[in-house]
């Protein structure tokens, strides 16, 4: 082949130029994101629907957050980010989209009220936990498993301060802590204490009373 095919591959292309593209990311979130403080990243899948679970949870959850003094930061595409976007404007906070350029599924929801448009996927992740004060995980897919082990890692690793990082849906996310559990504990390759780095519940309450327990506004 003499077409590269991946993204990746052209990261040796004009690598020179590259830079002043990843150094203008950073600056407009580090600009822009101090604005929103306290805030809280919520992370799900981008293709929940409007009628399921995660996305009217998301909705309420985004909502108590914003009625209980934090903003809200998401993914700025569809699904439960949209959800989280919806409901923090609805209830008057700053809604924040960081939105990837991505050819399928990332189209920008219309909630944002606060929007940065991002290349590289490690800048924006940079921001979401610069940023947040804690972490709301709801299902979804690889992505939010990317942003979840993410964070835990840093925390385990006091590579950032330790902040509430809470699951919501005990139902979607209980096999992947019994497996954690049952498997990564007994083979040694983390702590038992690591289990206590991120909380597992079932309500939008349960996981707004963990964050204001933890976090003073």
């Amino acid at each position: 082949m003499t077409e590269r095919q991946y993204l990746v591959d052209d990261i040796t292309v004009r690598d020179t130029w590259r830079m002043f593209h990843i150094m203008a990311e950073f600056v407009e979130g580090f600009d822009v994101l101090p604005e929103v403080h306290p805030a809280v990243s919520i992370f799900g899948s981008a293709r929940a629907m409007p009628q399921s679970q995660a996305y009217k949870m998301t909705l309420k959850t985004a909502r108590l957050l914003v009625e209980n003094g934090f903003n809200v930061i998401s993914g700025g595409g569809p699904g439960v980010m949209e959800a989280a976007n919806k409901g923090a404007a609805d209830a008057g906070g700053k809604s924040v989209g960081l939105h990837i350029q991505l050819p399928n599924e990332q189209q920008a929801n219309p909630y944002s009220n606060v929007r940065l448009n991002f290349k590289y996927f490690f800048i924006r992740k940079v921001m979401f936990v610069k940023y947040a004060v804690a972490y709301i995980i709801m299902p979804g897919g690889f992505g939010t498993l990317d942003e979840l082990f993410e964070s835990l890692t840093l925390i385990q690793t006091q590579r950032i301060r330790s902040f509430p990082v809470v699951m919501i849906d005990s139902k979607f996310w209980g096999g992947l802590v019994d497996w954690i559990r049952d498997t990564m504990i007994k083979a040694k390759t983390i702590s038992p204490s690591d289990l206590d780095i991120f909380r597992v519940v079932d309500t939008p309450e349960e996981a707004v009373g963990i964050i204001k327990r933890r976090v003073i506004v």
